[in-house]
């Protein structure tokens, strides 16, 4: 028989409800920090159960999309719901946690290399990276590029040409656990304390202080939502 015939994949509901949700912000005009309405009054309007209607919401908590306030409902933390597909979601929180492990790995020794071998022109990227972070926090941003541009810098202060390469073929997988990371509350200012604690061992020549900072900052950035979230196979 051909294999044409195959199941047919339909929406989960509590997708429909994600989508239906995305579509109620952008025609009523919600804004960032305005709160949707309550999980109850959700599933009477859409005739879902509360069930499908809080699914929806974790989703939408995972992609830091909403903040959800234990007894005070839930806030819109973008203009948007914008949403990725549930697949991409669940194939993301597949291979994070080796991404982390891999990064624990190369990013501690890349610390303890660069404050060895870190010269006043790497030390001067490595602030001007701080200094960058900083102002994108202050703009209002979570310091994605800033972020990018300090674990760049340290990288290039160690000198290793092979880690260098490493890290190279993993960028893609980095840039996700970086945004995955940062977009988490308080997360952002979180990270740059780190950085410059990380920045300070590596200016003092201090590698075992180095390795130390560079192991919990990247132990903090794995501790994420979207860890935590068990995907509902149906409703």
């Amino acid at each position: 028989m051909s294999d044409t015939l195959r199941p047919i994949n339909r929406p989960r509901l509590y997708e429909q409800v994600v989508a239906s949700l995305r579509d109620y912000v952008s025609s009523s005009g919600l804004r960032t920090g305005d709160r949707l309405p309550p999980e109850r009054e959700l599933a009477e309007r859409l005739g879902v159960s509360r069930a499908s209607v809080k699914q929806a919401i974790v989703v939408l908590e995972v992609q830091g999309l909403v903040e959800v306030r234990h007894g005070g409902g839930s806030y819109l933390l973008r203009d948007t719901l914008d949403t990725e597909p549930v697949a991409a979601l669940v194939e993301r929180r597949r291979r994070l946690p080796d991404v982390l492990e891999a990064r624990e790995a190369m990013e501690t020794k890349l610390a303890e290399l660069a404050a060895e071998r870190r010269t006043s022109v790497d030390l001067e990227a490595i602030e001007a990276a701080l200094r960058h972070m900083s102002a994108e926090i202050e703009a209002g941003g979570i310091g994605m590029e800033g972020d990018r541009r300090f674990h760049a810098a340290v990288t290039a202060a160690a000198r290793s040409s092979l880690l260098a390469e490493f890290m190279g073929m993993i960028a893609e997988q980095i840039t996700e656990s970086r945004a995955e990371s940062l977009r988490q509350q308080g997360r952002p200012r979180r990270s740059l304390e780190q950085h410059r604690r990380i920045a300070a061992a590596i200016r003092a020549g201090d590698g075992p202080r180095a390795v130390s900072a560079m192991r919990r900052h990247v132990r903090t950035v794995s501790r994420v939502r979207l860890l935590t979230w068990e995907p509902a196979d149906e409703d």
